[in-house]
């Protein structure tokens, strides 16, 4: 499909994540089997069945909120529709997209043959066997809805579109905790594929304005339930293979997944710098890199002794000449601008030269909670000084994101975007400690981001 898409006018419709629906009480006892959109009429509703009925009709993607990051979703089961996904994030086509459903009776609709009479499409054999291998059911016990992606068998022939799996034999379910997403999905009547919602390689957004960013005139539809709060995409495991494997870390740390029975044992099944070579990645954020911003982004680890208290004056310096010898004629006045990223050690500046922060600014970012508090990132700008001679040579820009990983997650993302926005040339980061917990996560996604690593 052609990277030039037709200019479109981009709406955001603000959607309330209030009162829109909830599971069904059910006979079987069976928590997550079927999602009721709520009947009472409301604003948010018929917005809402406008972008099922838009999802429906359409192959261009609608962005919408979940727990994690914004999605760019389209209809599961029309190649055209997910082809639209590739075309607006200008996506390789061979990287594989994880579908979403709003209850466990889509999913066992999905994981039957496409020719099974309608009679016999419960999700079950006909011997009552359930479709849901029984290695997910303790994940998806506790973890759905949730920020937790599971592996499963696509069966032949597939009721998903063939884009949506990039030839493999399996595909990829969650079930996004988010209302709006549930409901959504529901009216629409489908799973919906959907990535993030940004231009591919980008930083993943975490607020409606973010999409707006990458993707203004690309898509018609943008629903904005608010912040998200985990901001990290979901966590990828796969449990049908021996030992099970996360191949994306995201949401639901290591420890977690093994402290539910069958999965005691999981291992680590990815790597953190992009994959190369020609094999489909099995899941997403496998092969390419991922989630980087415009700027040169050089990232210190928690592990290297020599930048325990910041930037290391050669890594400056060296960055300065590089910038010197590839500026073209007429552009030797343009000011350097220099972006860091502070998590737990680091002091403002991290030990660069810089005059008084004059210019302190706070702008909006991820939901600190569940209950969808937004938090806030703070900006403090100040001259920079050359470290020998004093001499101003452009100017920095300081975000603290947080100590504990949480913290960090939430900010990640949009503190790339901010000093991207800003203009920086190139973002300093110190990095967290790369535990069992969400630290991977966001270790992974800092790696991939980067054009160098100090380890």
């Amino acid at each position: 499909m052609s990277q030039d898409l037709p200019k479109m006018r981009t709406r955001i419709l603000r959607v309330p994540e209030k009162n829109l629906g909830r599971f069904r009480e059910d006979v079987s006892h069976e928590r997550l089997r079927s999602w009721e959109v709520s009947s009472n009429p409301s604003s948010s509703i018929e917005i809402l069945r406008e972008a099922a009925e838009y999802l429906k009709t359409k192959d261009t993607p609608v962005a919408f909120p979940t727990e994690t990051v914004y999605g760019l979703g389209a209809d599961a089961t029309r190649s055209a529709a997910v082809r639209g996904i590739y075309a607006v994030k200008r996506r390789p086509a061979d990287n594989p997209l994880i579908i979403h459903i709003s209850d466990l009776d889509m999913l066992r609709q999905v994981l039957v043959p496409d020719n099974t009479p309608n009679g016999a499409t419960n999700g079950r054999t006909c011997s009552g066997h359930d479709q849901i291998p029984e290695i997910y059911k303790p994940l998806i016990e506790r973890f759905w809805p949730g920020p937790l992606t599971i592996l499963l068998p696509n069966p032949t022939p597939s009721k998903l579109a063939p884009e949506v799996t990039a030839g493999l034999k399996t595909f990829g379910a969650r079930m996004p905790n988010s209302p709006l997403a549930l409901s959504l999905i529901k009216l629409t009547g489908v799973p919906l594929a959907a990535p993030s919602a940004n231009a591919s390689t980008k930083p993943s957004p975490t607020l409606a304005e973010h999409v707006l960013d990458d993707l203004d005139g690309r898509i018609e539809l943008i629903l904005d339930g608010g912040p998200c709060h985990v901001g990290v995409e979901s966590t990828v495991v796969d449990g049908l293979c021996d030992p099970p494997l996360i191949l994306r870390p995201g949401g639901v740390s290591i420890d977690e997944l093994r402290s539910c029975a069958g999965w005691e044992n999981v291992e680590k099944g990815y790597k953190d710098q992009s994959e190369t070579g020609k094999a489909v990645p099995r899941a997403p954020g496998m092969k390419y890199k991922h989630y980087s911003p415009k700027a040169k982004v050089v990232l210190y680890e928690s592990t290297f002794p020599a930048a325990k208290d910041g930037i290391q004056a050669d890594d400056l310096q060296r960055f300065m000449q590089d910038r010197q010898s590839q500026q073209e004629p007429g552009s030797e006045g343009q000011i350097l601008q220099i972006g860091i990223i502070r998590t737990r050690y680091w002091k403002p500046a991290a030990g660069l030269r810089c005059g008084d922060f004059k210019k302190r600014e706070t702008v909006k970012t991820g939901a600190s909670n569940e209950s969808q508090e937004t938090a806030e990132l703070n900006v403090a700008e100040a001259d920079l000084y050359d470290t020998t001679n004093g001499a101003s040579i452009g100017k920095l820009m300081d975000i603290s994101i947080g100590e504990d990983a949480r913290s960090i997650a939430h900010g990640l993302f949009s503190a790339l975007r901010e000093l991207d926005r800003r203009g920086a040339d190139i973002i300093f980061v110190e990095g967290t400690v790369d535990d069992e917990d969400i630290g991977a996560a966001v270790m992974n996604r800092l790696r991939k981001a980067a054009s160098q690593i100090r380890s």
